[in-house]
């Protein structure tokens, strides 16, 4: 059946997204392609009724509870080096997170090339100076530490987690398409088959780890759905995805081939978030709002509409606060205990794996 589109609005009719909406109710994660391209959509009451049955399927996955992790984000580059004084103070920067409540360390960003680091030994390094849950390095980053240390990728990832890694970052996945990924950064990117391998991998060695996407740019709705398909397929072979989280494209200058591109809007945003609700469920129960793109009050209003998480405080600390790309950002527990309460929610601490602390 072909798509009834409103003339001007690039957005399907009304009475197409009701009846994906009407079949949603009953079958939310087993919906036809088009089906979900139809809710993406949504606009008007016909989105808010979208938002409310994401919210109800919340509510089947996880109740209602509002949960979070106590963290704080490292830059690889940041906090690399061998020297003496470079490891003690990573350690300082681990045992203060520590101090203040955290329970994750999450690290991402290559290795410099000249860097007299090694992966598995910064591991190692954090591990010793916990002990605290290590979420760190992307697909791109996994296949340079294997590479430095000429080492199968299974063999390293067996070996990053005896190190003492806990699990990884979904990220770098952008949308899991090649021609998208390729025209988005002006040039090769890492194929969407070697993504999905060295996820799975990880998975295989007993690591789980997020699961993302990057929306709003030159993608269409129908690469949207493809992305969250594959995501679903990987979640069926491997059971290691844990959350789900959609990340907005940040405006600003991208490849020549693209020009500069606006980002989505609040409408793409609230639709994405509850359609990646519906066709995950059954899979994927948490599905986070990511405060830092968003900023904690838009959160608030995806909580309504099939999110769960806030993901986590970001702690600054007070010894190296510029040592990660968000420094600046953080949250308090009584932000989030607030949030909880005015969504009717209980607020509640989780550790990275979503298990009670």
């Amino acid at each position: 059946m072909g798509d009834v589109v409103v003339a001007g609005s690039g957005l399907p009719d009304a009475g197409l997204v009701r009846k994906w909406l009407d079949e949603a109710a009953d079958a939310p994660a087993a919906l036809p392609d088009e089906g979900y391209v139809a809710l993406l959509g949504a606009d008007g009451p016909e989105l808010d009724e979208l938002c409310r049955t994401a919210d109800l399927l919340r509510h089947q996955a996880t109740g209602d509870v509002l949960t979070y992790a106590v963290n704080r984000n490292l830059d690889t580059a940041a906090v690399s080096g061998t020297s003496a004084p470079a490891r003690a103070r990573l350690t300082a920067l681990v045992a203060e997170a520590r101090e203040l409540g955290a329970t994750e360390i999450c690290m991402q960003g290559p290795l410099p090339t000249d860097s007299d680091d090694d992966y598995l030994a910064l591991i190692e390094a954090i591990a010793q100076a916990g002990p605290i849950h290590l979420h760190a390095f992307r697909a791109p980053e996994l296949l340079d530490g294997a590479a430095r240390r000429e080492m199968p990728l299974p063999d390293f990832l067996a070996a990053a987690r005896e190190a003492g890694l806990g699990s990884v970052p979904g990220t770098a996945a952008r949308i899991l398409d090649d021609d998208v990924r390729a025209r988005l950064l002006g040039g090769p990117d890492l194929p969407v088959r070697t993504w999905t391998e060295v996820i799975e991998t990880a998975h295989r060695a007993g690591l789980f780890s997020t699961s993302t996407m990057v929306y709003g740019h030159i993608e269409t709705p129908a690469q949207q759905v493809a992305h969250l398909r594959l995501l679903a397929e990987i979640q069926d072979r491997t059971g290691g995805f844990h959350e789900f989280i959609a990340m907005p494209f940040s405006p600003g200058p991208v490849s020549p081939g693209v020009g500069s591109l606006p980002g989505p809007s609040w409408r793409q945003t609230r639709a994405v978030h509850a359609v990646a609700r519906l066709l995950l469920h059954g899979r994927i129960a948490n599905i986070q709002a990511a405060w830092p793109k968003f900023g904690f009050d838009a959160s608030v209003d995806l909580l309504r509409g099939g999110a769960n998480d806030l993901g986590g405080l970001l702690l600054d600390g007070r010894l190296a606060p510029e040592s990660f790309a968000e420094a600046g950002l953080t949250l308090s527990t009584r932000e989030i205990e607030q949030a909880a309460q005015a969504l009717g929610r209980t607020a509640r601490q989780r550790t990275t794996g979503y298990a009670d602390v």
